[in-house]
């Protein structure tokens, strides 16, 4: 059984990369179990959206007087706080 800890490490690591098949079902289990862990998980993912659709937003806006240089470093930036 995972722990709490063990737990945050892979729901930032799917993030990222597939996890394997067994690691899934891991921490399928603990979420099952552990309302803290389910609420950790669930912020993770508004975070993750929340990202996307502010890098869309600020990259997509036509009216920002942005420089290209200026976009790239927030794209960058972006994409980088994502990990």
């Amino acid at each position: 059984m995972m722990n709490c800890r063990e737990t945050s490490l892979l729901l930032s690591r799917r993030l990222d990369t597939p996890l394997s098949l067994r690691e899934r079902i891991a921490l399928r289990l603990h979420l099952m179990m552990c309302d803290g862990c389910r609420s950790f998980a669930a912020q993770m993912r508004w975070l993750h959206r929340a990202t996307a659709e502010l890098e869309t937003r600020i990259l997509g806006n036509a009216s920002l007087k942005l420089s290209e240089p200026a976009r790239t470093r927030i794209a960058r930036a972006l994409r980088d706080g994502r990990h």
